[in-house]
């Protein structure tokens, strides 16, 4: 998903699901809690269009809303804009059971409702003598979430799950094509984004002593997260064996991935979970395309979207689907040290802030967290080839899909042990 709209106001195709006045000045109340009771609002116009092309989003219906309202009583007495993107259930049958089978919908909004406001309390208490240091978490804001569970037919209005956030792409952010990948610049504003997140869970964990993954049960479970991936490991294989098969030179890597086959469940369940004293909340499905970028003051910023995969895991995971996934392999070959190394001080650097030393309280290393990355590797072509069909057709991203699997067998990292970091 991206928080893109294509301006058109024609919404077939997106779920028909009525974006009344009534329900906005409910997402707007709740957006200005600070408001009295007697205080009204007051909807000049809105328009809903859809919030995503077409296919580009699975797990969600998408509508991106553009409303004016003023506020009864402000002493300013100006008109007021907001943009927000709504994320629906599927409309489609099968994505809907797929979507609430595995709860990444519920994820995502408990995600929004308890994870980030535990986050901004924590960080906000720390901060709250250095102003200076503080800093905003590198997502969309949350103005409204519904969530209804085990609702049946006939569908309740509103549906049993929805949630609005900020639109990101008025400010000024913009997507990235997969098919180029991030450059250097945008790659590096990633990690150092994500690694907000990871020291802010890292560090709430260490000084409430409580394991995240018992605090937050709704977090993708390992055995349910590997179950999931696994399925599309195996979807995956038969497209990408019958692709290498036309190339000559790759028959020693499609025999090594045939060798792997029978053990990848055992290989992504043994990488996905956590491993203290280093497990944090972990994005899980970082790559590009659930990210936006904008420049501000020739600074590069990265905003990450769709958490619904949302994991109490080890940091390299994210970091690994990155750059196996979102980058050139040029650029993967010539800076993956450069950006471990931004991550690496990123993230220490806030620890510090938050009164956490990494290397001397929990003893992990830059040299430790790029052993990790090595094995992560291994996970994230997995994960890539449960979407092996995003790459196959394309050129460019089959030169840099084979540019990866040459890589990872010379690095003898397509086998077994190398999950096990032999």
């Amino acid at each position: 998903m991206s928080d893109s709209d294509d301006g058109s106001d024609n919404t077939s195709g997106v779920a028909d699901w009525p974006v009344t006045e009534e329900w906005l000045q409910a997402v707007l109340k709740e957006h200005h809690k600070d408001l009295t009771e007697s205080t009204g609002i007051t909807i000049i116009e809105f328009t809903v269009r859809p919030g995503c092309e077409t296919g580009e989003s699975v797990l969600s219906d998408i509508l991106a809303v553009t409303v004016t309202y003023c506020i009864r009583g402000d002493p300013e007495s100006k008109n007021h804009n907001l943009n927000f993107i709504i994320k629906l259930l599927p409309q489609d049958p099968f994505s809907r059971f797929f979507v609430t089978e595995a709860q990444f919908d519920l994820r995502e909004i408990k995600f929004y409702t308890q994870v980030v406001p535990d986050l901004q309390a924590f960080k906000k208490e720390v901060f709250s003598d250095e102003p200076e240091n503080d800093f905003d978490l590198p997502i969309p804001k949350c103005y409204y979430a519904h969530y209804s569970p085990g609702e049946m037919e006939p569908e309740p209005i509103p549906p049993s799950s929805v949630l609005v956030l900020e639109n990101i792409k008025p400010n000024g952010y913009q997507s990235i094509d997969f098919a180029s990948g991030l450059d250097l610049r945008q790659a590096k504003a990633a990690v150092e984004s994500i690694a907000k997140v990871h020291s802010l869970s890292l560090c709430l964990k260490i000084i409430e002593g409580q394991v995240l993954s018992e605090k937050y049960p709704f977090l993708f479970q390992t055995s349910q997260a590997s179950d999931s991936y696994q399925q599309l490991v195996e979807r995956g294989l038969p497209q990408l064996f019958e692709f290498l098969q036309t190339k000559n030179d790759l028959k020693d890597i499609l025999n090594k991935l045939n060798d792997l086959r029978p053990h990848t469940k055992e290989i992504i369940e043994n990488l996905l979970g956590a491993e203290e004293p280093m497990a944090l909340i972990t994005h899980t499905d970082f790559w590009c395309n659930n990210l936006m970028f904008r420049e501000v003051q020739g600074v590069c910023e990265c905003a990450i979207l769709d958490w619904q995969m949302v994991t109490y895991s080890r940091p390299t995971n994210d970091l690994a689907l990155l750059l196996v996934s979102s980058v050139s392999a040029e650029l993967r070959r010539e800076h993956t040290d450069e950006l471990l190394d931004a991550y690496w001080e990123k993230l220490c650097c806030i620890c510090r802030q938050l009164k956490i030393d990494i290397e001397e309280l929990l003893g992990y290393t830059r040299k430790k967290l790029g052993e990790d990355f090595r094995r992560a590797q291994l996970l994230a072509l997995l994960l890539c080839i449960g979407s092996v069909d995003l790459a196959l057709g394309n050129a460019q991203m089959e030169d840099r899909l084979v540019e990866l699997l040459k890589d990872l067998y010379k690095e003898n990292l397509l086998n077994v042990d190398a999950a096990q970091g032999h």
